[in-house]
């Protein structure tokens, strides 16, 4: 038994010797090769350019550049490839990136044109009731549009005002450019507006300077179309004359709105051969589609000024 351990004893120290003399070798190995290195650049940064190592450069390079050539041939696909796939990469991060940057700028953009358009539309309604022949003794009260009519006419909005402001039943509703209905009905914080192109709406209204009056109605099936019926046929209208609000009564039309209130502009005017009227056609100033804050003649209370609309510089 003990001189089994001894034999194993003795390989394992002369394992140990051999490992000892192959690191021995390997050290001295790179040290030779370290100098020969060193040897050599000394020697090819000493020479001219037409010495020996200089020629041995060149010689090596004419052997290996087909090869070089070659490899780099055939390994091209393969680089193609990889910086396909890196490209790839970095082009759908690139692309999300900028679609949110699209985004957040969309949403700017949509927010700067909706606060401009609200801001113009609050500066014409400022500027109403300054202009000549409007009816003076009202107390504008401004409200937003909160909800329209679903149909194609939007007959019908409503407003985020009600009778808690003063608002009531048959009041008339204008923008800065002019008549766009009435009050319909309330409630304490809410109003429903009837707008002049509903198919219920009539408006006693007049063609100035002419003086002309008659009754305004949408046109059967064609909201867009306001007619000014019972015209006298003597009468030389002219397209582009201004229609107001007459502020008269016709036989059973008891006039809600009081004179001067702007409607429209003429746009033609068709002579009936049977009647002893003419029709004209009106186009209104206000943007049916495009109102986002009205206002409400409310009666002015004595004592009361009238109502101003705070809008940007």
């Amino acid at each position: 038994m003990s001189e089994s351990r001894l034999t194993i004893s003795a390989r394992g120290d002369a394992g140990n010797v051999y490992d000892k003399k192959v690191i021995r070798r390997r050290r001295a190995a790179l040290a030779v090769l370290l100098c020969l290195s060193l040897i050599l650049l000394t020697a090819y940064f000493g020479e001219s350019p037409s010495g020996l190592l200089h020629g041995v450069q060149r010689g090596a390079q004419q052997v290996l550049s087909p090869i070089e050539a070659g490899a780099s041939t055939a390994l091209k696909p393969f680089r193609d490839l990889f910086n396909w796939v890196g490209d790839a990469f970095n082009a759908k991060g690139e692309n999300k990136k900028l679609k949110q940057q699209l985004a957040a700028t969309r949403a700017r953009l949509a927010a700067a044109e909706t606060a401009l358009r609200e801001n113009q539309q609050l500066r014409a309604m400022v500027g109403l009731p300054r202009q000549p022949g409007f009816p003076q003794g009202t107390n504008p009260v401004t409200a937003r549009v909160i909800a329209r009519s679903p149909t194609d006419w939007y007959s019908s909005i409503a407003i985020d005002k009600g009778s808690d402001d003063g608002i009531r039943t048959d009041q008339p509703v204008v923008t800065g450019d002019g008549l766009v209905g009435k009050v319909a009905s309330t409630t304490s914080s809410t109003a429903q507006v009837t707008l002049i192109t509903d198919a219920s709406s009539a408006v006693s209204a007049q063609i100035m300077p002419d003086g002309s009056s008659g009754i305004l109605r949408p046109a059967v099936g064609d909201p867009n179309d306001l007619q000014l019926d019972y015209i006298q046929k003597g009468r030389q209208i002219k397209a582009g004359q201004v229609v107001i609000t007459s502020g008269f009564s016709s036989g059973s039309l008891q006039s809600i709105f009081p004179r001067g209130i702007p409607i429209g502009r003429v746009r033609s005017a068709s002579p009936n051969e049977i009647e002893t009227y003419q029709r004209v056609h009106v186009q209104a100033f206000a943007d049916f589609r495009r109102m986002d804050y009205v206002q409400v003649l409310t009666a002015r209370q004595p004592g009361v000024q009238a109502a101003s609309v705070g809008v940007g510089p």
